[in-house]
């Protein structure tokens, strides 16, 4: 049998805010884009009863037995859509776990996209968004992942423009809880979404918006604030912003280079503290 290999892209928010909220669940509006960080997903068909799952890697410690990933074959299985086939999965985890970058959302989401393109899987489009909601908020984000809008409505749309930003992601070595931090939303925003798709993935359009969570992450963990204070002081940053509910902040650049300069001053002021330089996709 084949072994596949399948790139989980992480995805940052560009911007983020909280319209309110709808029984447990807020509603929220936010520019997604995705970056050239990635797990890997290695997946081959067995002849066995069960699926097996394993995770390897640097941010593999401490990941439940329920997963993302289990989460979503069980769903399948379920309801039969598989087809019975058993699979053999491993996952080596370059994402940050608690970071704001869907690592395991996306994981789920890599797996959905690569049974449909081997046609191993058929799902309407109200099936897809079931299914996708039932193992996270976020994973319908990452099927076809590309630059996205998702507005206050839950409707989607697809940007096919690229945005080229460098970017640096600083990842402290805590995570933040997602369920912690939403509870602690207590004011909303009015929805802002309302311009053309060019114009939302513009830098000019994108440094003048916000992440409504930072405010709760930073009051929780004041090291988030100081990295952020640290990285707008950086030459050349066109903006810096958490991505999702934390914990990573993000500076992004027009040119490799600044974003080279910045990581070296980051280095020097906090070392120890997990970076990376990458960029959108």
């Amino acid at each position: 049998m084949n072994t596949f290999r399948i790139k989980s892209n992480a995805k940052i928010n560009l911007a983020l805010n909280i319209i309110g909220k709808k029984v447990n669940l807020h509603k929220i509006e936010s520019i997604v884009s995705f970056i050239d960080l990635y797990d890997l997903i290695y997946l081959k068909r067995i002849k066995e009863k069960n699926h097996q799952i394993s995770f390897k890697g640097k941010f593999s410690k401490n990941i439940q037995k329920k997963n993302s990933v289990s989460n979503l074959l069980k769903l399948l299985d379920q309801k039969n859509l598989l087809d019975k086939k058993k699979f053999k999965i491993k996952i080596v985890k370059n994402i940050p776990q608690k970071s704001g970058m869907g690592g395991g959302s996306m994981n789920a989401a890599s797996l959905i996209n690569f049974f449909i393109k081997k046609k191993m899987l058929k799902l309407k489009k109200n099936e897809m968004t079931k299914i996708t909601n039932q193992i996270g908020s976020d994973v319908i984000l990452g099927i076809n992942p590309s630059n996205t809008i998702l507005f206050s409505n839950n409707k989607i749309k697809k940007y096919k423009g690229n945005i080229k930003l460098h970017v640096l992601v600083v990842k402290p070595s805590f995570g933040c809880s997602t369920k912690y931090i939403y509870s602690k939303v207590k004011s909303f925003s009015k929805p802002q979404f309302s311009s053309s798709m060019q114009k939302m993935f513009s830098v000019k359009y994108l440094k003048n918006l916000n992440n409504d969570l930072e405010i709760i992450a930073f009051n929780k963990y004041p090291k988030l604030k100081r990295i952020k204070s640290f990285l707008l002081t950086t030459p050349n940053n066109k903006f810096v912003r958490m991505s999702g509910s934390g914990s990573s902040i993000v500076a992004y650049f027009y040119s490799k280079k600044a974003c080279d300069n910045a990581y070296k001053q980051f280095k020097r002021k906090f070392n120890g503290v997990w970076c990376i330089k990458s960029k959108t996709i």
